[in-house]
């Protein structure tokens, strides 16, 4: 199901559908405006959970993020899972891996998607040629 965006303008529409279509979201700096900390992770895992600090946790602070993603998607993020109410910074963690690296890149990518999945709800599909004739015909 898709949000209808009804303070956004077709610019916003159109700069957001390119902007995914070109994989914006990588380019997205993280590493200069997130925080990366690693501490000890909980669960099964034996003795080594008890001796390694592997679960990373990503903390963005929202308006830094925002700054890189076109407005058409700001509302969408904000309600993002990830999004901390108090302190307005998106945190997500990870502990599915024994190393410290894996467990940052899969932040990074869950958040990558995240994103994605906010653009997937608010900028709706071009239409195609043979829909419009179809809608035409009709």
């Amino acid at each position: 199901m898709q949000r209808a965006l009804s303070s956004s303008s077709d610019n916003d529409v159109s700069a957001a559908r390119s902007w995914l279509n070109n994989h914006g979201v990588e380019n997205i700096p993280l590493q200069t405006i997130g925080i990366v900390s690693f501490s000890r992770s909980s669960g099964p895992g034996g003795q080594h959970v008890n001796t390694t600090s592997s679960k990373a946790t990503l903390r963005i602070p929202l308006d830094a993020l925002l700054q890189h993603i076109p407005s058409a998607l700001h509302n969408e993020i904000k309600r993002s899972r990830y999004v901390a109410a108090k302190s307005k910074d998106l945190i997500v963690q990870s502990d599915s891996s024994r190393k410290q690296s894996d467990n940052a890149q899969s932040c990074y990518k869950r958040l990558y998607k995240s994103i994605l999945e906010a653009g997937q709800q608010v900028v709706p599909n071009e239409t195609s040629a043979e829909q419009m004739k179809h809608v035409k015909n009709l």
